[in-house]
Formats: structure tokens, sequence, C-alpha cells
């Protein structure tokens, strides 16, 4: 006889059909208001805003692949596209010739800070002022608590 996967309750089938909503309903409203307001993908922000926050605003295609849960490929093509139009430069890292750094240009910084406003004000207007102090602070919890579950899963 096969065991049956246990079924989830009302309130965590609710809790789960509720997160997978909002993660894929999200994403794709972030991307249509940058796109809209900045010409930019909301992928495309994230690897800006994770160049923007590291030092010298570089860093290795395999830790930017990482931390925008990207692959290699992709954010490579990406990269070009961002290349051509002046908001990255890639180069050999010149601790490792097997790597490839991505540095942030001027033009990509400033690009970047200008599309902040709009993206967060759409943030603030979508999950922020819509959740009472508590529940910020309840999904700043959650949130980490799924993200370190994740990035164990995907280490293990």
């Amino acid at each position: 006889m096969t065991p049956k996967a246990p079924r989830m309750t009302d309130a965590e089938s609710r809790a789960w059909l509720g997160l997978i909503t909002l993660v894929q309903l999200l994403p794709h409203t972030l991307d249509g208001q940058l796109q809209r307001d900045s010409e930019m993908t909301h992928f495309e922000f994230s690897v800006l805003s994770n160049l923007y926050t590291a030092p010298e605003s570089t860093l290795r295609m395999t830790e930017l692949a990482a931390s925008t849960a990207a692959t290699l490929p992709r954010l490579s093509h990406v990269c070009t596209k961002m290349e051509k139009r002046g908001l990255v430069d890639r180069t050999s890292c010149p601790t490792d010739r097997r790597a490839t750094n991505v540095q942030l240009t001027p033009n990509g910084r400033r690009d970047f800070i200008r599309a902040i406003p709009a993206h967060i004000e759409l943030a603030r207007k979508l999950v922020i002022d819509a959740l009472s102090p508590s529940q910020i602070e309840a999904l700043a919890n959650i949130s980490e608590t799924i993200g370190a579950r994740i990035a164990d899963h995907r280490a293990g």
C-alpha cells in the first residue's frame, strides 16, 4: 500500500495559494511599471540594484547570477543588452582570468537612481501602505524565514 501525501489544511491551503498568487502577479506588475516608466525590465532593475550596492559597483558574473536567481546564460544575454545601452561594462576579473566582472557604468547608476522613486511608489501602493506596522514586521519575518529555507534548499 502506497502512503498518501498529507493534504494541506484550509488555512495552509489559503496561505499557500495566496503566496503563489503574489509571487506570480507582483513581479509582472513591477515589470510593467519599470518598462513603462524607465524602459527597463524588473530583472534589469535587479541587476542594477545588486551592482549599485556592491563594492566598487562590481560583481563577478557568477555572484550576480546567484544574487538575481538567474542562470549564467540568461544573465549573459541580459548583460549584453545592457552593455549595448551603456548601463554596464563587462571586463576580465583581475584576480581570476576565467571569471568575468560586471560593473555599473555612470549611465547605469543614473538610470537606476531615476527608476527608484516610481518603483518605490508602486511598492508602497501595492504592499507597504496596505499593511499595518505589525503586518509589515510579520511579512519581514516570514520572508526572511522562507528565504533562508530556499537558500538552504538551493545549497543542499
